[in-house]
């Protein structure tokens, strides 16, 4: 059975963002005195849930008080830098090549998401837009995508999802639902190749892949 539905990822997916969510990063290591990270660097260290990510790049703990001050920190030098930011190269015609229905899921926050995708005048092409409803981000996509599916009353198994990160991947396995991931995101390819599902160097490519999956 073919997929209908097409649930796609935000950062790093459709809105190229990795110099800036590195460079916001850095910023927020910066004061603790943490290390900066290079993109590769970055690249090869992330994961989510984001605090683990943190955790593990400082060699030590975090507890949720200090995680907290950091993704406040993250998240207004993301702000400063998110006006410079534009779409992947071929988003609009990748969206544009899928047949079915469509939407968006992001771990941005909902109601700064929505003016993005607004900004970049996609709104109309997705039927729903969900980002994060709470005030501290970095949480695993699981949960997020199965309330996202319900809300529309579209089952996982009729669903592919494409994004950019090991926990899209993990995330659609959850839901029933089929994955591609993307290599021009926040995610070394190596990593995204071992993750056991298709992988693609552009988002045409991934639609391509995806309209594919049984």
């Amino acid at each position: 059975m073919a997929r209908t539905h097409l649930v796609w990822d935000w950062n790093g997916t459709l809105l190229n963002d990795l110099p800036l969510v590195v460079s916001s990063t850095n910023v927020a290591f910066a004061s603790i005195d943490g290390p900066t990270l290079s993109v590769d660097e970055h690249r090869r260290a992330f994961h989510r849930p984001v605090a683990g990510f943190y955790s593990e790049v400082l060699g030590r703990p975090l507890d949720q008080d200090e995680f907290g001050r950091l993704d406040k920190i993250f998240h207004d030098a993301y702000r400063i830098g998110l006006a410079t930011c534009e779409l992947a190269t071929d988003a609009r015609s990748a969206i544009g090549s899928w047949t079915g229905t469509q939407s968006l899921l992001s771990m941005w926050f909902h109601n700064e998401l929505v003016l993005e995708v607004e900004r970049h005048g996609l709104t109309t092409l997705l039927a729903r837009i969900d980002g994060l409803r709470s005030a501290i981000g970095g949480d695993l996509k699981a949960a997020y995508l199965a309330r996202h599916l319900g809300e529309q009353g579209i089952d996982g198994t009729s669903t592919v999802l494409i994004g950019d990160s090991v926990d899209d991947a993990d995330a659609a396995a959850s839901v029933g639902a089929r994955c591609v991931l993307y290599t021009g995101g926040f995610t070394d390819p190596l990593r995204l190749h071992a993750a056991g599902v298709p992988v693609a160097d552009t988002l045409a490519e991934a639609v391509h892949l995806a309209t594919s999956l049984p």
